[in-house]
């Protein structure tokens, strides 16, 4: 159920360079977002794969289960949130210092309509990254593009378990 793709093309790395599909593996600002995300282990439970990152932006998305559903059949609304949440925190991250981790201060979800297909998509982009605090908007989405849900949140630099 979990899976970090590496051939999805990135834009632009922070500091400007252009990546490509062939060396994305080999790029330490993507290897970092890769491995925050691999190192979460319920993301990994849920089923959770890292689609895209660069930059400012990063794509989760995850695949309908049974366990994933609430009563009416829809995929449940914390999974939903999840995603929103882990995909604001990438993309945040992706802008912060080297060395850095991430956490949620704070966020706020719409949900607009039921997941009703096998897959929901949540793209986050970085609105304005702070000395202190990162402001992330994410939109969850269907694989027909109708939206599921918006968050907005923030998200703080802390230091990572690998600079303590």
């Amino acid at each position: 159920y979990y899976e970090i793709r590496y051939n999805t093309l990135c834009k632009k790395s922070r500091k400007g360079d252009s990546l490509s599909h062939k060396n994305m593996r080999t790029n330490e600002t993507y290897q970092r977002l890769a491995e925050n995300f691999e190192q979460q282990p319920f993301l990994k439970h849920i089923g959770a794969t890292l689609e895209h990152v660069e930059y400012g932006k990063a794509v989760l998305s995850i695949e309908k289960r049974p366990e994933l559903l609430q009563q009416h059949g829809f995929l449940h609304a914390g999974v939903t949130t999840t995603l929103a949440d882990v995909a604001c925190g990438i993309a945040a991250l992706s802008a912060m210092p080297e060395g850095s981790g991430v956490l949620s201060t704070e966020f706020k979800i719409n949900l607009m309509r039921p997941a009703t297909t096998n897959k929901i998509i949540a793209t986050a982009e970085l609105l304005k990254p702070g000395k202190t605090l990162y402001i992330v908007e994410a939109t969850v989405t269907d694989v027909n593009g109708k939206i599921i849900a918006k968050m907005l949140a923030t998200m703080i630099p802390t230091p990572s378990e690998n600079s303590k």
